[in-house]
């Protein structure tokens, strides 16, 4: 337990055979308590790998996107009764020994969310990221802050926290089906932020290794705009 919290450190994972287990590896298990992988029916050993290197997994039967396997452990958070949950890059990107400054916020000031911003970061490295995604992460805050009415850096990194009682509340309708994929995780922060529960932010790491070894699996057009579809829908109010 950490500062007296039962931690969570979910995973989802498609085909990540190659990065699963470094990142399960890395993990601070003095702080964390148990480390779940959603394995989204990887055709890989992305499950055989994250289970050998320590993590608990659980394994789809088809492939229902990143928000299905981000919701599984969710719930699974809630059920086991875990205090905290952690939302980490199974692909490499983040890094787990970070954790303790998504946490602190959680466990020392009471706070309810806690988004790791690449932005914070004096002189961040970002490695080899496509120069799209520069500006798209930079533009896409300055949207959901717009709706929201409150201003921040990061609104698309998946490396975030959340005090697990928060995903009682009704008005946050995780099990929408619209939220299968990318559009979950944006909807989280914009609900967050819109029904006035406590948020910061946190510098964070961001790294992408080069193109050849595998960024990925975002598709440039039809993803991105699953991530501001719910900047639009539950912006205006149309699905909250």
């Amino acid at each position: 337990m950490y500062a007296d919290q039962r931690i969570l450190l979910l995973a989802p994972a498609y085909n990540e055979g190659a990065k699963i287990g470094r990142v399960v590896e890395r993990t601070p298990w003095d702080v964390v308590d148990r480390f779940l992988v959603v394995d989204d029916c990887s055709s890989d050993d992305t499950a055989k790998i994250a289970r050998k290197a320590g993590a608990e997994v659980m394994t789809f039967s088809a492939t229902r996107g990143v928000g299905s396997a981000i919701r599984a452990g969710y719930h699974y958070a809630r059920e086991n009764n875990f205090d905290v949950a952690v939302v980490i890059a199974g692909n490499g990107k983040d890094d787990p020994r970070e954790i303790n400054r998504l946490l602190d916020p959680l466990c020392n000031q009471r706070c309810d969310f806690v988004m790791g911003s690449r932005f914070l970061e004096r002189n961040a490295d970002f490695g080899h990221m496509p120069a799209y995604r520069r500006l798209a992460t930079r533009l896409h805050p300055l949207l959901v802050g717009l709706f929201c009415g409150k201003r921040i850096t990061e609104s698309t990194n998946g490396y975030r926290a959340i005090r697990v009682p928060v995903l009682d509340d009704p008005r946050i309708r995780l099990d929408a089906p619209w939220l299968d994929r990318y559009e979950l995780e944006v909807y989280l922060l914009m609900r967050i932020l819109q029904l006035g529960y406590r948020h910061v932010e946190v510098p964070v790491k961001k790294v992408y290794p080069r193109p050849e070894l595998g960024q990925s699996k975002m598709r440039p057009g039809i993803d991105w705009w699953r991530m501001l579809r719910p900047v639009f829908l539950t912006g205006l109010r149309l699905r909250t």
